[in-house]
């Protein structure tokens, strides 16, 4: 007896059927069969079925004698089932990576249960995935398994049979089956929802729902969307052939009158001329079904009234207020914008401030990076000069107590702009920005580059997609200093960003806090964090892959965590403009939106990346460092490297998952040959890294001094430890004889 039996009924889906069939077949967890249901479809899917059951035994192929719809389909699958569980999966959709091994975890760890309801993510032609955004109802927190009353919210989630697995015991003892129709699933969800005696719920995508550019059977327009009355009359009868379910009456109405509502109000939904007819029919349910006293929303109350005309109207006046507004919207902008040109000339011709600075980090994002390094040296160094730091609305709440906070576009911005001596930014000014003489346009740039920049990008047309070389070089022509932290960063940026500026090689700002930071410190962020204590915290941050259309992760990271035992945490950063989410599970730690990636350094052990820059601030901390290049050939045709990391790597190089996972199992992370890299990659990286690059830059630029505080050497420089270094978790046995070649080159 396997454990699922996933089901797929097949209707002229040829050319996605391949790839759904993949996604179950391919699945961590082999232990299922796969039932696909040939509905008689006049392409060539029966055809496919076949060749995959002759290829993989799971497969057991079904093939109807005439097409019966996809819900009487999903029965004759179900009569061939002998899994534990059953599961469903429409054939153009497909099951994400590992789904099953999470689904079957969760059943274990919840008992169990009837039913398992799990996340899914809409896929869209172009590219896109974008996570169902009413999944909160779907958190594991509190008891497991639970009834539907418990977390009566799931009857929010959508309503369909595919983000489910229910238990076949309990699916045959209580004869459920797929009525015919355009919603079948409808009179199948319902049921089963609040028949279950046990429920649990899954917080992860399991399914990629897609969206097909056209075919999508719920979104033709049809009379087959009456069929919803039927379906709904199936759900309050079988309501009251079990009177110990009517207290889901009110809900249930609720539901239906918002989803007649739903169907009426979609273009393209039903046919023209049909639409009173719909309405009617809607108001006859209203009145057989409703619950006195139930709350209802305002736009339902129509449904009540059966108003067709009077919705119509209210429609067509919503339109009209709606464009009126926007049109009052863009004429209040275009004054607004008039108003602040003006406002930005007349500063122009003021003086220019010596005592103000201005910071920016990311396009406006929060404090932090080498200008947050380097306003707060400001402030301590050079107290006379007044900070302001530019961020939006969201990110406010990250500025420290100091500088003054400017919103982006507000006349206080305009006015900072054109008034202050220095301009300090890690990303592009404000186009609109005129730089006067007087003023210092400092750019400290965003780490150490690995992979091609600026001009570079030229060659690289993955990568420089959409970059306007010519804006990007009016904008090194702004510049007067650069900063730099290292001989390699120097010779980069002179060549691929050519322009007037001085270079300052002076060190890192942002990594002054490695060796400022206290062990006291480095207690209280993996406190703040939730990593257990004696645990050896792994922060995983990999970088952007532009040649990717979508970021799906290299590595799994729950496999990881499962093979590497409770000892290990992962901390899961993606990249912080254009990444996803990595991964779920008690041992993995979303740290997506921490607003410092110094205080997630400072709080773990080892980091683990592939080619994120990060590799070169981590350095400065001497704590081990796990590079994963599975992918090496590709990304550095794509989007070209300065130089070959698994020929110089910072520690132990993994080409594969589980070269990874041996690596840590092993204790080869932290052995000798790792160090000895790291202390070579910090030698040519981390020249000036000791605590001051900040305080030499204010001391240099602001008070124009010469005599600098000397560069501490490596060898007396001593970054605070990790959190496991005294942990006997971290002295893992070394194994005898060489060491493998998973330590690199």
């Amino acid at each position: 007896m396997p454990r699922f039996s996933v089901i797929v009924p097949a209707y002229k889906v040829q050319a996605y059927l391949s790839e759904c069939l993949d996604s179950v077949l391919s699945q961590s967890y082999p232990d299922l069969e796969l039932i696909a249901v040939d509905d008689c479809s006049p392409d060539a899917c029966g055809a496919i079925i076949d060749e995959y059951a002759a290829r993989d035994t799971r497969v057991r192929p079904v093939h109807l004698a005439a097409n019966q719809g996809l819900g009487r389909a999903r029965n004759a699958g179900m009569a061939e089932a002998s899994g534990d569980y059953l599961v469903f999966l429409d054939s153009d959709d497909t099951l994400t990576p590992d789904a099953l091994r999470a689904i079957a975890d969760r059943l274990k760890e919840s008992g169990e249960p009837d039913v398992l309801v799990y996340d899914y993510a809409r896929t869209y032609w172009d590219g896109r995935t974008v996570r169902n955004q009413l999944a909160a109802p779907l958190t594991e927190q509190g008891p497991a398994p639970f009834r539907l009353e418990d977390r009566p919210g799931l009857l929010r989630v959508l309503m369909v049979a595919w983000n489910k697995a229910y238990r076949r015991e309990f699916v045959e003892e209580n004869g459920f089956g797929f009525p015919p129709g355009y919603y079948e699933d409808t009179p199948w969800t319902f049921p089963v929802l609040m028949t279950a005696e046990s429920i649990a719920t899954l917080d992860r995508v399991c399914v990629h729902y897609r969206q097909r550019r056209q075919g999508s059977i719920l979104g033709t327009t049809s009379r087959s969307h009456f069929d919803l009355f039927e379906q709904y009359d199936r759900v309050f009868g079988y309501v009251e052939e079990h009177p110990e379910l009517a207290r889901w009456r009110p809900e249930l109405f609720r539901r239906m009158i918002d989803h007649y509502a739903t169907v009426f109000t979609k273009r393209g939904r039903l046919p023209r001329g049909s639409h009173g007819e719909f309405l009617c029919r809607a108001r006859a349910h209203y009145r057989r079904y409703r619950v006195p006293g139930t709350r209802m929303r305002r736009r339902n109350i129509l449904v009540r009234f059966g108003l067709h005309r009077t919705f119509r109207a209210l429609q067509l006046a919503s339109v009209v207020r709606r464009r009126t507004l926007k049109a009052a919207v863009k004429l209040a902008r275009a004054l607004r914008t008039g108003a602040l040109r003006l406002h930005y000339r007349i500063q122009l011709r003021l003086p220019v401030r010596s005592d103000r600075a201005v910071f920016a980090s990311g396009a406006g994002r929060g404090h932090g990076g080498d200008p947050g390094a380097l306003e707060e040296a400001f402030r301590a160094h050079a107290p006379h000069v007044r900070t302001a730091w530019i961020a939006r609305p969201e990110h406010q709440h990250t500025l420290p107590p100091g500088p003054r906070r400017l919103r982006p576009g507000t006349a206080a911005y305009w006015t900072a702009l054109a008034r202050s001596r220095f301009l300090v930014t890690d990303d592009d000014l404000d186009r609109g920005l005129r730089k006067r003489p007087g003023q210092l346009v400092i750019q400290t740039r965003q780490g150490t580059p690995l992979k091609h920049m600026g001009l570079d990008l030229q060659e690289r047309p993955a990568a420089a997609r959409g970059t306007d070389f010519a804006g990007l070089l009016r904008g090194v022509d702004q510049w007067d200093l650069v900063l730099s932290g290292n001989r390699h960063s120097t010779l980069v940026w002179e060549r691929v960003l050519p322009g007037r500026y001085d270079t300052l090689e002076y060190g890192s700002p942002r990594n002054d806090v490695f060796q400022r930071a206290t062990s006291a410190d480095v207690a209280r962020l993996r406190e703040s964090l939730g990593i257990p204590e004696g645990a050896v915290a792994i922060l995983y941050a990999p970088t952007f892959r532009d040649h990717l259309r979508t970021q799906r992760p290299l590595l799994d990271l729950e496999r990881i965590a499962r093979r590497l035992g409770p000892r290990f945490v992962i901390l899961a950063r993606p990249h912080p403009t254009r990444g996803g989410p990595l991964g779920t599970g008690t041992r993995i730690i979303d740290v997506a939106g921490h607003p410092s990636v110094q205080s997630l350094c400072l709080a773990s052990d080892a980091l683990l990346t592939d080619y994120s820059s990060i590799m070169f601030d981590y350095a400065g901390l001497d704590r081990p460092i796990v590079v994963h290049t599975e992918d090496w050939e590709a990304y550095a045709a794509a989007r070209g490297t300065y130089f070959d990391l698994r020929a110089f790597p910072p520690g132990a190089v993994a080409r594969s998952e589980d070269e990874l996972i041996d690596i840590f199992a092993t204790g080869h992370w932290r052995g000798s040959r790792s160090a000895q890299l790291r202390a070579a990659f910090r030698e040519r990286f981390c020249p000036y890294d000791d605590g001051r690059a900040a305080e030499r830059i204010v001391r240099h630029v602001v008070r124009g001094e010469t005599d600098l505080p000397p560069v501490v050497p490596l060898a007396e420089r001593e970054p605070v430890p990790s959190a496991c270094t005294h942990s006997p978790l971290a002295t893992v046995p070394q194994p005898s004889g060489p060491l493998p070649v998973t330590e690199g080159r």
